[in-house]
Parts: C-alpha cells; sequence; structure tokens
C-alpha cells in the first residue's frame, strides 16, 4: 500500500465544465470520478484551471483538483484500486496520491561566515538572495539599474522621448528585463521548488490566481510592486541591496574569487560571489572573458514582433465565445517546421499587450512584448523566431553570438531612422517583400514609434525567408494570423542568452567561488526556471558553508 500521511490527498485531473456550468459542478463530478459518497468528501482545492478552446462550438473549462476523504488509506488499498470501473477513471483522470510538498532552508549562524554577494535583481538573483538570507547568509545584493520606481521613470523617458539610460532600462534595474514584461510564470520545467516560487510571489502582493492558472502571470503593473516586496523581505532579513552599483572586475587567487570589484574603484572581499546578470549584461560577459572563466557561445534566436487586434485573435481562439467573462483574453502557441528549413515559432505571446522598446546599448533597437494584468489592450503581440546555431556567427570565439546580436540590432537602429524608433512592415507589404508606407488599420504600439519601411535588411535572409514561408501556414492554424494589415516590428533579438557558462556539478564555474545563474548563464528561459535555478544555487552554497559538501546538480 502506498504510504500515506495525514496530509495527503487525490489529484484528479482533466475534470471538465462547459462554460454555462459553475465550480459548484465540481463536488458532484468529484464524488462521481471517484465513485465515493458525498459524506466521505472532507474537501477538495483547486489546484490548475485550464481552457480547452479546439471545438470553437463546445469550449471547456478543465481542472486539476486536490481532494481531501475519509478514509484514504482504504481507497488505495489493492482491493480497492483492482476494480475495472476504478482503474478506467484513473486513467482517464490521471487520479494519484499526492503528498504535500515544504520547503525546508537550514538556517545557518552567520558569525565568521563571509557574506555571499549577488549580482543582479532578476528572478534568478532575488531567489538566490532570498534563500540566502532565509539561512540567516545576510546576501549583498547588487544591480547595475535603479530599484524599481527610479526604473520606471527612466524607461518612461525612453518610451516618450527616445533617451536611453545605458544602466536603467527595460534589460537592466530590479526585477530584470521580466519586470516590464507580461510577467508570465509559464514554464515547461517540472520542479518542485516551483511552489516556493509561486507562494512567494502571491504573499508579494501577485493575484491568488497565479496558484491555479494553467498559463500564470502576474503583468508588468503588478509584478512592479511584487519585486520590490521580496526586496524589503532580503532586507528584513538582514541582507543588502544596492542599487546603480555595477559588477566592473573580480580579483582571482589560485584559481578561487577573491574579490569582487564595484565601479571600478570599491573592493570587497568573498567567498561566494553569484552571477546573476541576464542576458543582456556585455560589457560583463567581456570582463569574466577577460579573466578566463570558462564560457561556450549557444543557440538562441531571433525574429521580429507581430502585431493583431485583440479582438481578432480572440475571435479566431474562442469563435461565437469570444465575450464570455469565463474566458481570458485569448493566448497562442504556434510553430511551422518547414521543409529542409528553420523551423518557426511564436514566444512570448503577450495578449492585450505592448511591443515595448527594450534597448540596452546605445545605436541598437531591440524589441519586446509585455502586458498589464487585465490583458485588456487593443493589440495582443508574439514574437516570431527562428532558431539561430553558433554555426552562423562570424567566429568561433565564445561572445561571437552577442556580435551577431548587434549587428543586426545596429541595422534595425537605422532603418527605424535613427532616434530609437522601430522599423515595421504590414504583413501584407513583407509577403510582397514591398516596403510600407504607412500602417493600415493596424496601429502597432512601440513607444517611442515605429517607422514604416522594409524589413528585409534588419535580419539575416534566411530569417526573413523563413518567416515569409511560416506567416499561411501559421493562418491555417489561426484564422487572420496572416492578416494583411497585421504590424512586424523589428527586430527581436535577445530571446535567450547567447552564451552558456561552464558549471560544475556544484553549479561552480572554472573558478571557485563563483556561480553563474539564470537566463544570463544560459541555464534557464524565463521568470520561474531562472528563479528555480537561483534557488539550487543557493542551496549548493548553504551546503557548503555547512560542511557537508555542496548539493549535487540536477540534469540540465
Amino acid at each position: 500500500m502506498a504510504d500515506i500521511s495525514k496530509n495527503s490527498s487525490i489529484r484528479i485531473e482533466e475534470i471538465t465544465l462547459n462554460l454555462d456550468q459553475g465550480e459548484d459542478v465540481l463536488e458532484g463530478k468529484i464524488v462521481k470520478i471517484l465513485g465515493i459518497n458525498r459524506g466521505e468528501l472532507v474537501g477538495y482545492a483547486i489546484v490548475k484551471r485550464a481552457i480547452d478552446s479546439r471545438k470553437k462550438d463546445n469550449i471547456l473549462l478543465v481542472y486539476s483538483v486536490n481532494v481531501q476523504i475519509k478514509n484514504l488509506k482504504s481507497y488505495f488499498s489493492p482491493q480497492a484500486q483492482s476494480s475495472a470501473v476504478r482503474k478506467k477513471k484513473a486513467l482517464r483522470h490521471k487520479i494519484r496520491l499526492q503528498e504535500p510538498y515544504f520547503y525546508e532552508i537550514q538556517e545557518i549562524p552567520s558569525n565568521n561566515v563571509s557574506r555571499p554577494i549577488v549580482v543582479g535583481t532578476g528572478p534568478s538573483g532575488l531567489f538566490c538572495a532570498l534563500v540566502l538570507a532565509e539561512a540567516g547568509l545576510r546576501p549583498l545584493v547588487i544591480d547595475r539599474g535603479g530599484d524599481v520606481d527610479a526604473r520606471v521613470k527612466d524607461v518612461g523617458r525612453f518610451f516618450s522621448s527616445g533617451k536611453l539610460n545605458i544602466n536603467s532600462n527595460v534589460q537592466f534595474g530590479e526585477g530584470g528585463a521580466g519586470t516590464f514584461s507580461d510577467g508570465k510564470l509559464y514554464t515547461n520545467i517540472k520542479n518542485s521548488r516551483m511552489k516556493y516560487v509561486f507562494d512567494e510571489f502571491i504573499k508579494a502582493g501577485a493575484p491568488q490566481r497565479i496558484a491555479t492558472d494553467a498559463h500564470p502571470h502576474i503583468g508588468t503593473d503588478k509584478l512592479r510592486g511584487v519585486v520590490k516586496k521580496i526586496r524589503e523581505k532580503i532586507i528584513s532579513l538582514k541582507g543588502e541591496v544596492r542599487f546603480h552599483t555595477c559588477l566592473t572586475n573580480i580579483e582571482i587567487e589560485n584559481q578561487k574569487v577573491a574579490a569582487a570589484i564595484f565601479d571600478g574603484q570599491e573592493k570587497i572581499l568573498v567567498d561566494n560571489l553569484i552571477l546573476a546578470i541576464g542576458h543582456s549584461a556585455r560589457d560583463t560577459y567581456q570582463m569574466l572573458y577577460d579573466k578566463e572563466i570558462g564560457m561556450k557561445p549557444k543557440s538562441f534566436a531571433v525574429g521580429l514582433r507581430i502585431e493583431h487586434p485583440t479582438e481578432l485573435i480572440n475571435k479566431s481562439q474562442y469563435g461565437h465565445c469570444c465575450n464570455n467573462p469565463k474566458l481570458s483574453t485569448a493566448r497562442y502557441k504556434l510553430v511551422a517546421h518547414l521543409k529542409g528549413k528553420r523551423s518557426v515559432y511564436t514566444f512570448c505571446m503577450c495578449p492585450g499587450g505592448f511591443v515595448v522598446a527594450s534597448s540596452s546599448e546605445e545605436g541598437g533597437v531591440v524589441t519586446n512584448g509585455m502586458s498589464e494584468c487585465a490583458q485588456d489592450g487593443q493589440n495582443s503581440n508574439s514574437a516570431l523566431l527562428v532558431n539561430i546555431s553558433p554555426d552562423d556567427f562570424e567566429s568561433e570565439h565564445p561572445l561571437a553570438g552577442i556580435e551577431f546580436q548587434r549587428k543586426w540590432e545596429r541595422k534595425a537602429f537605422v532603418a527605424g531612422g535613427k532616434n530609437y524608433s522601430a522599423p515595421a512592415q504590414r504583413v501584407g507589404d513583407f509577403l510582397k517583400g514591398e516596403p510600407s508606407k504607412a500602417s493600415g488599420e493596424v496601429s502597432s504600439t512601440y513607444e517611442p514609434g515605429v517607422k514604416m519601411t522594409l524589413l528585409d535588411e534588419c535580419l539575416p535572409y534566411y530569417v526573413i525567408e523563413s518567416i515569409k514561408e511560416a506567416l499561411p501556414a501559421l493562418d491555417r492554424k489561426i484564422k487572420g494570423f496572416a492578416y494583411p494589415d497585421a504590424v512586424l516590428v523589428g527586430v527581436e533579438t535577445r530571446s535567450s542568452s547567447p552564451v552558456r557558462f561552464t558549471r560544475d556539478e556544484f553549479f561552480q564555474s572554472t573558478i571557485a567561488g563563483v556561480y553563474p545563474t539564470g537566463e544570463g548563464a544560459g541555464y534557464a528561459g524565463g521568470i520561474v526556471s531562472s528563479a528555480v535555478d537561483g534557488m539550487k544555487v543557493a542551496e549548493s552554497i548553504i551546503k557548503k558553508i555547512r560542511g557537508i559538501g555542496p548539493v549535487k546538480k540536477e540534469k540540465e
């Protein structure tokens, strides 16, 4: 018989309701699926809620629940489980025993312990620092950008005037690049630490629904307050957070980190240096390369942002139910596999969102997408990306991917008019190979503004040709995707890190005591996976300090 604790429950998946049914119907469905009497049901909690819109005339809400019943042990006894009916239902609804998960952090007396330094306040840096702080290690956290309030002002100034602050922008500052995004928490990883991440977000002010939505998001407007609260919690646990502070050098002795240098002058001795630098800290990459810290180029993707009217996507995905209040703003995830060629896929889809200026260097245009919590903007957008491999780079240098990105960002800057306006083109004109002279029914949401032009020179020919071939194929999956007045905005080059750091089995780089983590290290892609990677690095450091050996990393 299964080992069942008093906090165990039954997980049931794939419980469906139609749009006319309320959640009060769930109780009756649970009882029927389990084959028990209502009196045996103690209670249940919704753990996941999704939308199945594959059949437009029968859109369903799909639930997963944790259920508590009386006599749980007898329910999972061999005799009870041998029923043919129960086996069929267990297969249909993936019924299984669910054990509770508790994330425990071992506290360490901080006396005579050198405090760790965390570089970067994106999700990997914040959650690494939070775990270290909860362990009593009083981490010092630094970021080259501003705190979230100062950063909002800097980004707003850039959007309105084109005046770029190279250290405080959509890429750099409190919360990292995710602060000016959809706040997407959807991830393909399966890791129990995710519950801690979601719980901490909710404690910091994120909507409670992120715990149950199949495609959870916080929204950039809410996320700004959330990252501030996490920073305040780190400080309350005796951590220290400094903004407008840039790591400019490190000192190494006997292949081990000895000190970190900030802003070219302040020197702090350190035993454990966590590099949560994000995927755009190009000068920091160069400094670390010069220090002979192991790294290699990695694949990433580049492309364009595509904007459609939100209403068009809603109608295409939901049909006549598009205005039903139970349905969230429609999203999509598409891929076109081109015969003998590169695939094209959508990425970072922002329902009811905006295309945002994400430059972090002068003379380059970079786009990204973001949504607010309500996801009620006039346009929906996503990236249309094509994979790029190190074979496409102009050299085998570990930082060759950065030069590849920079080349196309500068071309986009020129095509946009050299004022951080983005080059843009109507889909209809793009497919014909004709420059756009003006926008049609769809106006781009990108600020500081767009210049309607020809995008063919803004990306490699194989990327442009792949997107042209993919658009009609994607239109067959979502009617209207190749709508002639939809707008393409360029360029998207920062989909993921172009570099991967070498890490050993304990998360350390080729220099002992240096821990690259998160998306910038090449080991994560998104808010949740980055946060989890930061937590694993913190756990390894805690184990090392406790003297019982660091935690061996999971397969990456």
